[in-house]
């Protein structure tokens, strides 16, 4: 099988032993470039079970050097509080009309919802809200507006039409509606159990290059590995092909084995004007990793070798 993405020499790229402050994970963060830097945002688990976010930065896309203290933390006031008491985890992050827009899950007795943050520097931040009902998670917001419309991809906990990739549209940000499902796991596949949006859709000349994560269920557990979809550059929920084959699983010690073993998540990539995508995954819940590849194998892939969007 053809390697799609290819591991960065150094994995991983990131661990617990690179943060400054006391975290026992480091893994499933949205990265940016912002003017020639690159801006990772990460997800950590305190050692209470909890999870925060916190900020690197590097020149290169590789190394990363982390920032001295956390760039979200749960509120401890205001209405946010109640919905994030127990903890922000797994942002996104989204580049549009001046500003950086991050969706994040934001946990709490009342399960599991979307909050939205926006910054122009990485150094404040301003909370706009929550944009979803529970329970969603993974939404991706859209770095261009459709007829005036933001768009997002995201993916309910249902059994209804279960664990699928929707998308929605909103006129503010804030309010969402005209939601549609998109992509649907595929049964017997390698994404049969749930799927889910993963990094901020990237724009290409042949469409809207979307990474999202698959899940299969083995008589050993679960197994998450990364596929890859395309998306019409004018009609976003038009999809013009997802990939039959996944792009990258845990192969690496530190993706089979960790807080959660078997897994490579991603909620961030850049696409470069070379060509290439790096690409970044959590590895096992645990490390952060990194990788690059093609950006016209990954079109070629949906394009080439599709499986049906919507299931048999």
């Amino acid at each position: 099988m053809a390697d799609f993405i290819q591991r960065h020499k150094k994995n991983p790229i990131l661990t617990k032993e690179n943060v400054p402050y006391p975290v026992e994970t480091i893994h499933n963060a949205g990265v940016v470039k912002e003017e020639g830097r690159y801006v990772m945002l990460f997800r950590s688990h305190l050692r209470n079970g909890r999870s925060i976010i916190g900020i690197a930065d590097s020149d290169d896309g590789f190394r990363f050097e982390v920032r001295p203290k956390p760039f979200i933390t749960p509120a401890d006031e205001g209405f946010s509080a109640e919905y994030e008491a127990f903890g922000v985890e797994d942002p996104r992050i989204s580049f549009l009309d001046g500003e950086y827009l991050i969706t994040y899950s934001a946990y709490s007795r009342h399960g599991v919802r979307i909050g939205l943050a926006r910054t122009t520097d990485f150094t404040t931040l301003v909370r706009l809200g929550f944009i979803s009902q529970p329970d969603h998670r993974n939404v991706v917001i859209f770095p261009e507006k459709f007829h005036g419309r933001y768009a997002r991809l995201d993916r309910p906990h249902t059994e209804n039409s279960p664990w699928s990739i929707w998308i929605s549209y909103s006129p503010d940000l804030i309010h969402w509606g005209d939601s549609r499902v998109v992509i649907r796991p595929e049964t017997y596949h390698w994404d049969e159990m749930k799927i889910g949006p993963g990094a901020t859709p990237m724009k290409t000349d042949r469409g809207w290059l979307h990474i999202y994560h698959g899940v299969f269920k083995t008589m050993d557990g679960a197994v998450y590995r990364l596929g890859v979809a395309l998306h019409d550059l004018e009609d976003p929920a038009r999809v013009l092909g997802v990939a039959d084959d996944w792009i990258l699983q845990p192969e690496d010690p530190w993706e089979v084995t960790g807080y959660v073993h078997n897994v490579v998540f991603c909620c961030g990539a850049v696409l470069e004007d070379n060509g290439t995508i790096k690409i970044y995954w959590g590895g096992a819940d645990t490390v952060m990793c990194a990788g690059t590849a093609r950006v016209s194998d990954l079109v070629n892939l949906c394009l080439n070798k599709p499986r049906p969007a919507l299931g048999a």
